[in-house]
């Protein structure tokens, strides 16, 4: 029998690794822009094209690499900074060029110019699917520029596999904003499609995550340090009131290092226990500064993901700093980023100040801000715009109209309704509810609310019980996803458009979605970077600020992308019928209650709400008989 085990030839070998390091494009810039921060570089520039499926390129003014080490970058194993396996357990580097350079160079083509500084000429090294085609010398800056083009050019099926350009591009401004967080002393830029995303200076992690995030992120950061003899922590944490549903602007850095640490998030969730709601996740930027002999960060191909050799302890002095930082922060003035933001230590040693504080805490109780007063003006507004589809409640009412009534005008804006002699009563049943109209309900008596949440109407063997938000939720997902489908929603024009500014992952995201919106009703145009101007929203959404309902849209569709696994279209739906349903605690008038009763039976599914929750529940004479029988 003939030997059949062989050894791969390295092209091959290397398009398997590849597939570990470099699964998308944000992957191969995550690998170049580390390469370029272990160089020394105080400058790095990123240019994408197309979502880097075209052109990923890092230009940095570091150290440079010799003919040599050019060329061994690319080899498979070569590294710069392992020398025998203890080395494994003491790394504090990303790793100067090598390891994925072999993998990107498996899969893409790549030119790459460097010098070093005691040199004339640099060189220029040019290889697809790891062969080599073109080394020269070339005149170039002191630095390297490495362009990957064409990325999964020679494996069809890996590019095939690649997300649209808005997706793809979330993630490289994900990748980007971890990097460039890591080093606040480091100047970076990122341009895409000959267009300015980023341009940070070097300054404070105050002023990175200010330029990086937003000027309203000034107002929120709380400055958290920790000093222990296993591990030191510092970096900043978001005030209760700026948490959000989504996940997404939460950092961890072990050395220096990004890192994913679900259990580490509990901790600082754990801190803000009582100051938020438990489905809300703050914003936090934290640095972990440990012994790399007490961590393992070699357990995942990208070392997102490290092992603690006692995550107990790592655990407890996490969760020690961010509530402590956020107890301070009721008696620290707002940060003045033109100064140094470092005042722990001056904290510290102020025993007046640390009086202050353990009076302010023994009486001090913190509002969740998801408890706020509602504006319940112009509630009118709601069923307003009824015109830009079928109406459910024109449809029901239609239905139930007298013969004399039947000739009207179905156009017309007015809901002529029957009257009670006229009415032949049904009796809905739970397993086939048979739609009931308004008038129906009317003739059976009155309809009242419940602590300003439930809908009650009288039925001829009984009571309907309906939640009025769950229901609400229901009717327009049903109206929004027919928008989605179909031809789209009418819009009402905003009478002074209002601009928008966003982080640079939230406005790609709006972007991206650009169609979907507009079917929906929004008419959006970009207006700048990372603006948008919002001039006018779905008519059938009662809202007097149209910013914060864009802006919790997005939030929305957030969390159900994060927590669910739904389509764009069905994401889309329920997000903004999350945001735009009338909420408990709202007063509805009669009309108002008997409109909603009427869309609710309209509905294709009316039974459940958009949770799996119910919407109503039905309680006959013979339920109702058996509370007071003995």
């Amino acid at each position: 029998m003939s030997d059949i085990i062989q050894l791969l030839p390295d092209a091959i070998a290397n398009q398997i690794a590849a597939g570990e390091v470099v699964q998308r494009p944000a992957s191969a810039l995550k690998e170049l822009m580390e390469n370029s921060v272990d160089a020394g570089a105080t400058d790095i520039q990123v240019v994408v094209k197309e979502a880097g499926k075209m052109l990923i390129q890092v230009i940095d003014n570091g150290k440079g690499m010799s003919l040599t080490d050019a060329r061994m970058c690319f080899e498979r194993h070569a590294t710069s900074k392992i020398r025998s396996s203890e080395d494994l357990f003491a790394i504090r580097t990303f790793g100067f060029r090598g390891e994925a350079m072999a993998s990107i160079a498996a899969v893409a083509q790549v030119e790459l110019k460097t010098r070093t500084a005691d040199e004339e000429l640099g060189s220029m090294i040019c290889i697809e699917g790891s062969e080599v085609k073109k080394q020269e010398p070339v005149v170039c800056q002191v630095g390297t520029s490495i362009a990957v083009k064409n990325l999964f050019f020679n494996v069809p099926a890996r590019r095939n596999f690649l997300k649209s350009n808005p997706v793809e591009m979330k993630h490289i401004v994900e990748e980007f904003q971890r990097v460039a967080l890591s080093y606040p002393e480091v100047c970076f830029s990122l341009m895409h499609n000959e267009m300015e995303l980023y341009k940070l200076g070097a300054g404070k992690l105050s002023q990175r995550v200010v330029g990086m995030f937003g000027k309203n992120y000034q107002s929120q950061l709380v400055y958290c340090e920790e000093d222990s003899p296993h591990v030191k922590i510092k970096g900043y944490v978001g005030k209760p009131e700026n948490a959000k549903k989504s996940r997404g602007e939460q950092y961890f850095f072990v050395n220096n290092r990004y890192i994913k640490s679900n259990y580490l998030h509990h901790a600082v969730a754990n801190a803000y226990e009582g100051l938020m709601s438990a489905d809300q996740h703050p914003f936090y930027v934290l640095f972990l500064e440990i012994d790399p002999s007490h961590i393992d960060i070699n357990v995942h191909p990208t070392k997102t993901e490290i092992k603690f050799d006692d995550e107990r302890t790592i655990y407890s002095v996490v969760r020690a700093g961010v509530k402590q930082a956020l107890g301070a922060h009721n008696v620290v003035p707002t940060l003045d980023f033109s100064m140094d933001v470092n005042f722990s230590e001056n904290w510290k040693n102020d025993l007046a100040k640390q009086e202050e504080v353990g009076r302010e805490n023994s009486y001090k109780t913190f509002t969740s801000p998801l408890y706020k007063k509602k504006d319940t003006s112009e509630w009118e507004r709601m069923f307003e715009g009824v015109d830009s589809s079928v109406d459910d409640l024109r449809a029901s009412a239609m239905r139930a109209a007298t013969d004399s009534d039947a000739n009207s005008d179905p156009d017309t804006e007015t809901l002529t309704f029957s009257s009670k002699a006229n009415e032949v009563e049904r009796e809905p049943t739970l397993h086939n509810w048979v739609e009931p109209s308004p008038a129906e309900k009317a003739s059976k008596g009155s309809t009242f609310q419940v602590e300003l949440s439930y809908i009650v109407t009288q039925l001829g063997t009984g009571l309907l019980l309906i939640d009025q938000q769950a229901s609400h939720e229901r009717i327009l997902y049903e109206r929004y996803i027919r928008q989605l489908q179909n031809s789209g929603g009418a819009s009402q024009q905003c009478l002074f458009p209002q601009s928008i500014d966003l982080s640079m992952a939230d406005y790609t995201l709006a972007v991206g979605l650009h169609e979907e919106l507009s079917r929906l009703g929004f008419v959006i145009e970009e207006f700048g970077k990372n603006t948008l101007l919002i001039k006018g929203v779905p008519a059938d959404v009662s809202i007097n600020n149209e910013k914060a309902l864009f802006e919790g849209l997005l939030e929305q569709f957030k969390h159900f992308k994060s927590e669910l696994s739904l389509d764009t279209k069905e994401n889309l739906a329920r997000s903004l019928a999350k945001k735009s349903s009338i909420k408990r605690g709202l007063k509805l008038n009669s009309q108002e209650m008997e409109t909603l009763v009427g869309q609710l039976f309209a509905c294709q599914n009316p039974n459940y709400g958009l949770s799996g929750n119910k919407t109503f529940v039905k309680l006959d004479l013979n339920r109702i008989q058996s509370f007071f029988d003995k």
